[in-house]
């Protein structure tokens, strides 16, 4: 009588390997945005026992597997291997309850080897443990790094998955049978991501700060190149806020029809690439500064602050939030002035107050009517604090809000101010109708769902937002 072989099984890597991401990297963000005292309280633990520190992570922050980013190429060879009826394994240096509930979520694999508070499961400790399970040569195995390299010599076939050429060269020296699962990102679109992750396009809403050069009509040199050196300052310190803010919002992108493509929710960037952005991103902003006045400074201080007291908590609150949004907008202005010096008048921070606002809530607006349109939740947003049954006050806020824009604009162009700026003052009331025509278009198309969630953005690609400005543009030259 004859016997059947038994089948090589098939054993995965987790983070970066059946999961295109890092799950402490993200348990430890979600921890530091919900519970910031408990992470800092954790983190010195991270130097020594590696083990205790995933294994507290996890129980303080548990992580829902459905909210993962999964290498389908990875998980279909996964499958392969159970249509020939080989074992798969699921072997990571994760906590136990992380690796369980991902093994529960995927159901491919017919067992879980994980570090336990005790064995940090990593490398050669990795290596000793399948081993001893299957034999030297007895499994294959599919990682992503150099930390696989121990398992890969005691492997009869190693997967590396996306390698750069020398991790290629490295795997195949220790392994005689070595295959690649999908291909590195190329520099060119590594920085094409890392665009998208900083937001360049978001740059535009800083060209506010050149709004006090405007309406003051200084024209000195040096007063431009200190708004152009304010410009990107700004810019800087914004994006570094968007990286972290990007974060923090991991689990609430991949629910969202659109930004779940941006590249960390995506998997696209890895999230190793995120604290040097955005200590580089902060510190190239903070060197900026020191050619620029100390008030510059302070505003952009308050700024960041804002902006992370929004991203942690403040998002999540409704009419706190749009408050905010509008705050921040209206601060780049106030930065402006700070860098070149100039007086800002009562009648520009009025208006940019309401139209901010009204633009702030257009912004909620759109991102509700979508999700109506889509599914027609009963439930509050993720991470937000509206319901659809907020949806005729928004409405009502928003059209307020810019019609107290429109009004504002209408008192300053009957005001005595005007006619000390322009010499033919009565050609400004065409800003008055063309802004009235704007919002209002705004929010026709809000509430249709027609619109960027981004009303800036948007009416920076918009024809007919364009059209309005030029014709904007060209009455105040002729007031001029």
């Amino acid at each position: 009588m004859g016997y059947s072989r038994p089948m090589i099984p098939l054993v995965l890597d987790l983070d970066g390997t059946a999961a295109c991401t890092d799950t402490l990297a993200e348990t430890a963000i979600r921890l530091l945005a919900t519970r910031p005292f408990a992470f800092l309280a954790m983190l010195p633990r991270a130097l020594g026992d590696r083990a205790a520190f995933k294994r507290d992570m996890a129980a303080a922050s548990p992580l829902d597997p459905s909210t993962l980013v999964y290498d389908d190429q990875v998980l279909d060879l996964a499958r392969q291997a159970q249509t020939d009826r080989r074992p798969v394994y699921l072997a990571t240096a994760a906590d136990r309850s992380v690796a369980d509930s991902v093994s529960r979520h995927l159901g491919v694999f017919d067992g879980v080897f994980a570090s336990d508070g005790l064995v940090n499961l990593k490398g050669e400790a990795k290596a000793r443990l399948l081993v001893e399970r299957f034999g030297a040569g007895g499994f294959d195995y599919a990682g992503d790094s150099a930390a696989d390299l121990p398992v890969w010599r005691s492997a009869r076939r190693g997967y590396v998955v996306a390698p750069s050429s020398g991790l290629r060269q490295a795997a195949g020296a220790v392994c005689a049978d070595v295959r690649a699962i999908g291909r590195p990102a190329s520099w060119l679109q590594t920085a094409r991501l890392l665009a998208r992750a900083t937001r360049l396009h978001q740059w535009a809403k800083n060209l506010l700060v050149f709004v006090p050069l405007l309406a003051a009509h200084a024209s000195a040199g040096g007063l431009f190149g200190q708004a152009c050196l304010a410009f990107l300052a700004f810019s800087a310190c914004a994006s570094s806020v968007y990286v972290l803010n990007d974060l923090v919002d991991l689990p609430h992108d991949r629910l969202h029809a659109t930004k779940r493509r941006r590249p960390f929710a995506s998997g696209a960037l890895n999230l190793a690439w995120a604290p040097g952005l955005t200590a580089g991103l902060l510190g190239l902003s903070m060197l900026l500064c020191l050619g620029l006045p100390w008030r510059f400074a302070a505003m952009l201080a308050l700024y960041y602050g804002c902006t992370l007291a929004y991203s942690l908590v403040l998002k999540r609150r409704m009419v706190w939030d749009v408050m905010t949004l509008a705050g921040l907008y209206t601060l780049r202005i106030f930065a402006g002035g700070a860098a070149t010096g100039i007086t800002l008048s009562p009648w520009l921070l009025a208006f940019s107050l309401f139209l901010f606002f009204c633009l702030a809530v257009v912004k909620r607006l759109t991102e509700l009517t979508r999700l109506v349109q889509r599914a027609a939740p009963a439930a509050p947003i993720a991470g937000r604090g509206y319901a659809p049954d907020d949806l005729d006050m928004l409405r009502s806020m928003a059209a307020s809000s810019g019609t107290m824009a429109v009004l504002v604009l209408a008192l300053y162009v009957n005001s005595a101010e005007v006619a000390s700026l322009y010499q033919r003052p009565a050609a400004l009331w065409a800003l008055c109708p063309i802004l009235l025509f704007w919002v209002s278009r705004v929010l026709m198309l809000a509430n249709r769902g027609l619109m960027n969630e981004d009303p800036v953005v948007f009416a920076l690609r918009d024809r007919v937002s364009l059209a309005a400005g030029a014709a904007s543009l060209a009455a105040i030259l002729a007031a001029t």
